[in-house]
């Protein structure tokens, strides 16, 4: 009985030592055991943290000198205009308001680059954060453009515009363009069987692909009707009509090209930011998908006759790809601008569709398409020498550029062609009869 009652003391004891443990915990909660738990996880998130912030800080600096680079050739091109006009003393009061204008556009990429952004993951407990570079869909730009954006009605010519022939400061019949970050733009001159590349502010152009007369050969080229840029090879993807077939052409120093894509009627073509190329098929009347390295592709456009059907397209012409892989098509014999949404089995009509008509409602043939981050479409309306916005779900459209007659002066077009933006919002147009390429700013973004 001793025994047991020592025994039964003893856990007394240890029932009293409890207590007083439970007491202290109480009066001071920050010594538990499991506080030192969160103190390791708060040191090892800091750790983390300042090592992300650190990854992200130098990744970012290569990027701003990239960046920033790219923006100081534009301003030494931009300042040695300035500075020749002022020796030349050859300048106006529209020459002195350009200047400063593009300083003006100048500064607000430098403080607010349209294409970097910081943004934050905060789908765990502690925030992560995280650089991103927008890739922008080819031909797109990277600034909201609001949906009553003006743009100058006075087009500058930086391509051409000396009438017709195969000089190399003249094209011949070009149709589609494109236009690299540095604003240096490719043009298919299809009647000169090349391609021309046009620097920023050059005078004259440079043969880059072709030129060696009409032909199938691997240096040759036979009416090309649009060109794009593959930055991953460096190279120019053209779709060479007249042979039927897509062609790379290495962008340095290139004397032949590459037959990548064979028996399709190609004109107009786009790349995705997975380096997929969409190709038109005119004979066939679809757009095609070509994932890297295939030969055959997918079609996800039309692909059902000739017709006018949600589900068909008739002389389909140039192609547009969104961040979604949405697909938007002219198509021509409907006089009208398809949208077919990715895995789609038909299209949607979002601009024209009317019948051939110069009103709001209608386009005659059009051809370059390009759409902007609201989804409002652009499109070179030839039959009526404008260029017309189309907003997201409207039933008609406005006229942004021309439509005072097909004509040669500055604010006027005449069969305007291939379309595209830059990164700030500029529009290129290839302006067919006059034999140039037309420069549009941005002149009210509100």
């Amino acid at each position: 009985m001793n025994e047991l009652s020592e025994q039964l003391g003893q856990t007394e004891d240890l029932f009293n030592e409890f207590k007083i443990e439970i007491e202290g915990q109480k009066a001071e909660p920050q010594q538990h055991e499991l506080m030192e738990q969160i103190d390791k996880w708060e040191y090892e998130s800091i750790e983390r943290i300042r090592q992300v912030a650190n990854e992200v800080r130098q990744e970012l600096s290569s990027y701003i000198i990239t960046f920033v680079s790219d923006l100081d050739f534009e301003f030494k091109k931009l300042r040695e205009q300035l500075i020749q006009c002022r020796k030349d003393e050859d300048f106006i009061d529209t020459d002195v308001r350009f200047f400063n204008e593009e300083l003006k556009r100048l500064k607000d990429i430098l403080n607010n680059p349209p294409t970097l952004k910081i943004q934050y993951d905060s789908t765990s407990l502690i925030n992560k954060i995280y650089f991103k570079k927008e890739v922008l869909p080819l031909r797109g730009n990277s600034i909201d453009i609001h949906p009553n954006a003006r743009w100058q009605q006075n087009g500058l010519t930086i391509a051409g515009g000396n009438g017709q022939g195969n000089g190399s400061h003249q094209l011949d019949d070009p149709l589609g363009l494109y236009v690299d970050n540095d604003q240096t733009i490719y043009v298919a001159d299809s009647s000169n069987h090349r391609v021309m590349e046009w620097k920023w502010g050059a005078m004259i152009g440079q043969v880059v692909a072709g030129g060696n007369g009409p032909g199938s050969g691997t240096y040759q080229l036979s009416d090309p009707r649009d060109v794009i840029v593959d930055k991953d090879t460096d190279s120019l993807i053209i779709s060479d009509y007249s042979n039927k077939r897509v062609v790379r052409w290495p962008r340095q120093n290139g004397t032949n090209g590459e037959t990548i894509i064979s028996n399709i009627h190609c004109i107009g073509l786009t790349m995705d930011e997975n380096a997929s190329f969409y190709v038109i098929d005119n004979e066939n009347d679809e757009v095609r998908r070509y994932q890297r390295g295939e030969s055959q592709g997918t079609v996800i456009a039309g692909g059902n006759g000739t017709g006018n059907r949600l589900d068909q397209l008739s002389d389909p012409q140039y192609v547009f790809v969104d961040r979604d892989h949405s697909v938007y098509v002219s198509d021509l014999g409907n006089h009208r601008v398809m949208k077919w949404l990715e895995g789609a089995k038909e299209g949607i009509v979002v601009a024209g569709g009317q019948g051939e008509g110069n009103d709001l409602t209608q386009l005659s043939h059009p051809r370059g398409v390009v759409v902007d981050q609201l989804g409002t479409v652009y499109v070179a309306d030839v039959g009526n020498d404008r260029i017309m916005r189309w907003p997201k779900g409207a039933t008609q459209g406005s006229v942004i550029i021309g439509g005072k007659g097909a004509g040669k002066q500055s604010n006027q077009l005449d069969g305007p062609f291939g379309l595209s933006f830059d990164r700030y919002g500029t529009l290129y147009v290839v302006d067919l009869g006059n034999y140039r390429v037309q420069k549009f700013n941005i002149d009210s973004n509100k």
